[in-house]
């Protein structure tokens, strides 16, 4: 009897264990990345044609983070190659997420825990993963690279703004490819070695923020506790970034970090992802003297399509952000951010990004202005930002 009680015990654990490995992951993902059920414009003809002839970039996407394949499509999720060529998209920005704060709010969040340390074990990560930040990004680059080596040639990293310049011409000659470009949300996975970013230069990584949802040795998150300024670190990390080529992304950094950084700035920085107080008064958005400062920095700002962004899931309101920064400081500074795949509910996927477009013409935005704001603005950062080769 007792034998009996000890085998069912150990196949119930078996069993819960090939459960938390299998549908454990996939059943997170399905709730932190959802879509909320929104009425979406029709898109006209012209507008498809328009559309169609788009270079579309988008600068943030987490979709790296979850284990599922990023060139097959799935019924989870916003954003993986088949949605890109179907929402004609050119340009993804792929993101590194390494760490979450236990409780993560907009608020304070301390930087002693870390929420992805689960998600990391239950995904079957290599083991190097397990305790290292700088390793679960390195895994993150190796994915992509895999994916590109399996795409048939769809898809394509860029390293430089000779890549993007080749991508460019290969679309107008409608060739079907879409170019990835790897980014950090958040530098805390230097582990306070400034090696590590040459490491994580050479593993692909051509833009980075310095602090996500918690401060770290770079300085203060607009979500931490202390919400500092840059760190002698910090400016050490900056003005390195921008002797390589790496653009420099002040989303989610503190008031005081992105004034120490614009102080700093040599180059165009972008704010990859998020949204304007005018439009959506949260702490993370930007004030419109934050958005003056970017503007005369010769920056993008890259609107987002979630709640915290714009205080709704309507793309009508991603359209008022987009046409607030444009009514501040020009169109030349405002492009695409979705934060697709960040743990985020949206009213769309990227398969679905025509309805921007579409919404755009309705408010009598001229074409060659919407191309700019579709990806022409990023694009243009790029070639001047990156390395040339």
């Amino acid at each position: 009897m007792i034998r009996r009680i000890v085998l069912i015990v150990i196949g119930l654990l078996i069993a819960a264990a090939l459960l938390f490995f299998t549908a454990g992951p996939i059943w997170l993902e399905w709730q932190m990345n959802q879509r909320e059920q929104v009425a979406l414009p029709e898109v006209s003809e012209e507008a498809r044609q328009l559309h169609g002839e788009l270079v579309i970039a988008d600068m943030h996407a987490d979709t790296l983070l979850w284990r599922r394949d990023p060139l097959r499509y799935a019924n989870r999720g916003h954003a993986d190659l088949r949605r890109l060529e179907r929402g004609n998209v050119a340009l993804q920005i792929f993101s590194s997420v390494t760490k979450s704060p236990a409780g993560l709010n907009y608020d304070s969040n301390p930087s002693d825990s870390d929420n992805l340390v689960w998600l990391v074990f239950a995904q079957l990560q290599p083991t190097r993963t397990w305790n290292s930040l700088l390793e679960r990004s390195l895994w993150h680059a190796t994915r992509l690279e895999r994916a590109e080596e399996r795409s048939a040639g769809r898809l394509r990293i860029i390293h430089s703004a000779a890549d993007i310049g080749q991508l460019i011409e290969d679309r107008a000659d409608r060739r079907r490819v879409t170019g990835a470009m790897l980014s950090v949300e958040g530098l805390h996975n230097l582990e306070g070695d400034f090696g590590n970013l040459n490491r994580l230069y050479e593993a692909g990584f051509r833009m980075a923020s310095p602090t996500h949802f918690f401060d770290n040795e770079l300085g203060g998150s607009m979500h931490g506790e202390e919400k500092g300024g840059l760190t002698d670190f910090g400016r050490r990390v900056i003005r390195a970034m921008e002797v390589r080529g790496m653009i420099v992304d002040i989303a989610h950094a503190s008031r005081a970090m992105v004034s120490d950084i614009l102080a700093m700035a040599r180059r165009p920085v972008v704010s990859s992802h998020g949204g304007v107080q005018a439009i959506c008064d949260v702490n993370r958005n930007l004030s419109d003297a934050q958005i003056r400062a970017v503007a005369q920095n010769g920056g993008v700002i890259g609107i987002g399509y979630w709640e915290g962004a714009i205080c709704s899931y309507e793309p009508e309101r991603i359209v008022d952000s987009i046409l607030h920064v444009r009514a501040l400081v020009g169109t030349r500074h405002v492009g695409l951010g979705s934060d697709y795949d960040g743990s985020t509910t949206v009213g769309f996927d990227t398969s679905q990004i025509a309805v921007i477009t579409q919404l755009l013409i309705d408010r009598g935005v001229p074409e060659d202005e919407i191309a700019a704001i579709m990806g022409g603005n990023v694009v243009r950062l790029l070639r001047e930002g990156l390395p040339q080769r």
